[in-house]
């Protein structure tokens, strides 16, 4: 189901303070993109994020910032969808960093899920991932040396 155009520029608008905020590695500004709840989750790209809570939340993007010495993020495609008064948004971006004085550009996935509450929309659930290495163009997995 599409959102009426009034409620996707807000969605939208949420996806863009938090790429504004997280340019100036703010780390109050972007944490707040999230609802004040005990169960919202974020899962970053490195195998050690995955946290729940604002608070840690803040913890990583205190490092995240620490790491680099700029950051910026480009939207390439963004998707919005919604049922009552839940939404998501599946994108792509380029997160370009600068890290130990290098540029990086490093293109991501990108998913959040929001909830409007008292006529703002705020986010429950936020996903960035890097696509799988090793995999060839039209196959289903990435070939992998590891066994399980």
């Amino acid at each position: 189901m599409r959102l009426d155009r009034g409620d996707e520029e807000a969605v939208l608008a949420t996806l863009d303070r938090y790429a504004e905020r997280y340019g100036a590695k703010d780390v109050d500004g972007v944490t707040e993109s999230f609802a004040d709840d005990p169960e919202v989750v974020l899962i970053g790209t490195g195998a050690d994020e995955r946290w729940v809570g604002r608070s840690e939340i803040r913890r990583q993007f205190a490092r995240n910032f620490a790491e680099a010495e700029r950051t910026r993020f480009e939207w390439v495609s963004r998707h919005v969808a919604a049922a009552g008064n839940a939404a998501w948004v599946s994108s792509d971006a380029i997160v370009h960093v600068t890290v130990d004085g290098t540029e990086r550009s490093i293109p991501i996935r990108f998913s959040v899920v929001l909830e409007q509450r008292d006529g703002a929309w705020v986010w429950l659930h936020r996903h960035a991932s890097v696509a799988a290495g090793g995999q060839s163009s039209g196959t289903a997995y990435p070939v992998t040396t590891e066994s399980g």
